[in-house]
């Protein structure tokens, strides 16, 4: 379907609806059995309520999320999907594109994670100042 150049052992930052124990996590995507939740992380971007979900593009504030680790990539082409990643960059609502991963106080921690990205018109949507999604914020996009 999308970029596939996904391999096991890859890391993940997940910030919205895909975090363990979100309101809506994707349940169904097997993301236990698929890989492995290795705890909080820091990235920098702006991110946006998108109206029941978040959605980060380019900026410099100090977001939280969580590292996911890829044990079985067979997983990646239903988290695109979840995510609305097509293979059209104009109408995609998400791209996967890979970022630093900070730690606690911002510094880079020399790994690189996939992370999604919102890639739609941003007009009107509120910034969260403090980069973090509630986990019991979400709700379904579908």
């Amino acid at each position: 379907m999308t970029q596939t150049n996904v391999q096991a052992g890859d890391i993940f930052i997940f910030y919205g609806l895909l975090k363990q124990g979100a309101a809506d996590e994707a349940g169904a995507l097997g993301l236990e059995v698929a890989g492995e939740f290795l705890g909080p992380c820091r990235f920098r971007a702006t991110m946006l309520d998108l109206g029941g979900f978040p959605g980060i593009v380019a900026g410099s504030a100090l977001c939280q999320g969580v590292r996911w680790r890829v044990k079985d990539a067979r997983v990646i082409p239903a988290m695109d999907e979840f995510e609305d990643v097509t293979d059209d960059p104009a109408t995609s609502l998400y791209l996967r594109r890979k970022v630093p991963v900070l730690n606690e106080a911002g510094a880079e921690t020399g790994e690189q994670a996939w992370i999604y990205i919102y890639n739609q018109k941003t007009d009107g949507f509120a910034i969260l100042p403090d980069g973090n999604w509630p986990l019991d914020r979400g709700r379904s996009r579908k």
